[in-house]
């Protein structure tokens, strides 16, 4: 039996993976920049980057330099017992970087931990114990992550979830409740459910509105410009704070090093995880000062939380993201990817939309653009062509009927072009040969 045959017999003999509808028939043997090699030396071009973490590119030499350093003096010191050079270092850096007066951070191992940190947070510092979320969120695994998550897939047989929980629709424009086409008054209609839902469904007692940037899990859904504008008003006469999730849209992902800053609004709290430490497990919870002292001795730890090895990766993964610009790169190639997917829109009836901010990329496939009938074995179709040609490509979505580009911010445009290109031909092997979408509508 050959290792790369090895390998899969043993994940399926010994490693749980039931609650994954099928895990790909491939064993990693070895990942750099933006490529990756089977076992048996097939080699791919990755374009979900470990679901937009390797951000910096697998094994960035600067970063993987770094957490070898580190190594070498101390690998785990308990960061909330002793202080540790590197774990402080980071927090500075975090503070010069993060929005507005974001200036103190909490390190915990994932952005479920981050997530459930800041709710604890909002809890102590308002006194109040309700929160505002909105559909087709995801914001982790935990009891109460999911209670505060929208996407129905992600929570089922797991409830009773904790209570106190509100929700209000997503500002998803190709689908919405409100039947219109117009992403400002999407964004203004969905801004007033809000209000509507604090008003509504709550004792009044509400701590915080929960939500990330961009809805990954959700579809890659982009909100509209005024959205979070229209959203922190609301909040604001409530005095009722903004926790901002990027643990997927953050770190250059989205063309700015959090999403949040084109949006024109400043958080309470952020939560950072996934791409901070380039595939080392940390999260940072970033909060006002005066909100991250409000907890009392006692009320909240992390043994493994701030570990100086993923302290060390992710204070090199910042260095990187600042001298190549890889927010900046994540925006020029995303735009000039997002413009490529549209001309196979224009080719295929099947793709209903093509969203994306920076190289954070969503290709919703439909049955029928007038009915919008979710085309979710045609995405699952399209992902093993893509990737028995060589590509590798997430699928999201409520329904499982987007596909997900999100490369690791380092790939070159002639892989990006080449992707773009894989997906033309499952578009074709999958769903028929090109034809003018307009004329098929």
């Amino acid at each position: 039996m050959s290792a790369h045959d090895l390998t899969l017999q043993r994940y399926k003999d010994y490693v749980n993976t039931s609650f994954v509808a099928a895990i790909e028939p491939i064993a990693i043997g070895k990942a750099e920049g933006a490529t990756i090699w089977d076992q048996d030396g097939t080699e791919y071009i990755d374009c979900f980057a470990g679901i937009a973490v390797n951000n910096a590119g697998h094994r960035h030499p600067k970063v993987i330099a770094a957490a070898k350093a580190q190594m070498d003096h101390l690998v785990h010191g308990a960061t909330y017992i002793y202080n540790i050079p590197v774990v402080g270092e980071l927090a500075e850096n975090l503070a010069r970087v993060s929005p507005g007066r974001l200036q103190k951070t909490f390190f915990g191992n994932s952005g479920a931990e981050g997530i459930e940190t800041a709710m604890r947070l909002a809890k102590a510092f308002t006194g109040r114990h309700e929160f505002i979320t909105l559909t087709h969120s995801f914001h982790g695994r935990t009891n109460a992550t999911l209670a505060i998550t929208g996407n129905k897939a992600r929570k089922t047989r797991g409830g009773p979830y904790i209570p106190g929980v509100a929700f209000a629709p997503v500002p998803y424009t190709y689908r919405n409740p409100f039947r219109t086409e117009d992403p400002e008054e999407v964004a203004e209609r969905c801004a007033e459910a809000i209000e509507w839902a604090i008003q509504y469904q709550t004792a009044g007692d509400v701590a915080a509105f929960v939500s990330e940037t961009v809805w990954g899990e959700g579809g890659i859904i982009i909100p509209p410009a005024s959205y979070f504008q229209r959203v922190k008003e609301i909040l604001d006469r409530h005095g009722i704070l903004f926790i901002c999730d990027e643990v997927q849209s953050g770190y250059g992902r989205c063309g700015s090093l959090f999403a949040i800053e084109q949006f024109g609004v400043e958080p309470d709290i952020m939560v950072a995880a996934k791409g901070i430490a380039d595939g080392f497990p940390l999260a940072a919870t970033i909060a006002k000062p005066e909100i991250a002292d409000c907890l009392r001795p006692g009320e909240h730890l992390s043994t493994f939380g701030g570990n100086p090895v993923s302290c060390a990766a992710a204070l090199a993964t910042l260095q990187v993201m600042e001298e190549e610009d890889l927010p900046g790169q994540s925006m020029r190639k995303g735009a000039r990817t997002l413009d490529q997917l549209r001309g196979l829109q224009e080719e295929f009836p099947v793709i209903g939309e093509v969203r994306g901010l920076g190289l954070m990329l969503g290709v919703e496939l439909v049955r029928d653009r007038k009915t919008k009938e979710p085309a979710n074995t045609e995405a699952a179709a399209i992902r093993k062509f893509c990737r028995e040609q060589g590509v590798l490509v997430g699928v999201g979505g409520q329904a499982g009927n987007v596909i997900r580009f999100q490369p690791p911010l380092v790939i070159s445009e002639s892989a990006l072009d080449q992707a773009v290109e894989t997906l033309r031909a499952a578009l074709v092997a999958v769903v028929g040969p090109a034809r003018v979408a307009a004329v098929a509508d």
